[in-house]
């Protein structure tokens, strides 16, 4: 009975696919060289003045924003933008 139990857990952990939570993300990311071409995106930052200090501290790269951030109101993909009402100027 303890083995079937267990063989139980066993295959419940792998169908329901623990993992660990994924970092928090932020609108900014930092693209940092690691040498021979690759780069390395770190992506966690709030605002460009926090990106900049990464980049700026010797590690060759640049800020640039977060391709897979939604925006503070993201839209659902393919809704179509509001309407905005056209304003006289006097």
């Amino acid at each position: 009975m303890r083995k079937l139990l267990i063989a139980a857990v066993f295959i419940a952990a792998m169908l329901l696919d623990i993992r660990p939570a994924p970092a928090q993300e932020g609108p900014w990311c930092a693209v940092v060289s690691i040498g021979w071409g690759d780069l390395q995106r770190d992506c966690h930052y709030a605002s460009l003045e926090e990106c900049r200090p990464n980049v700026i501290a010797g590690n060759r790269g640049f800020c640039e924003m977060n391709p897979n951030w939604p925006g503070w109101y993201g839209r659902a993909e393919g809704e179509p933008r509001p309407a905005r009402p056209h304003r006289r100027r006097y």
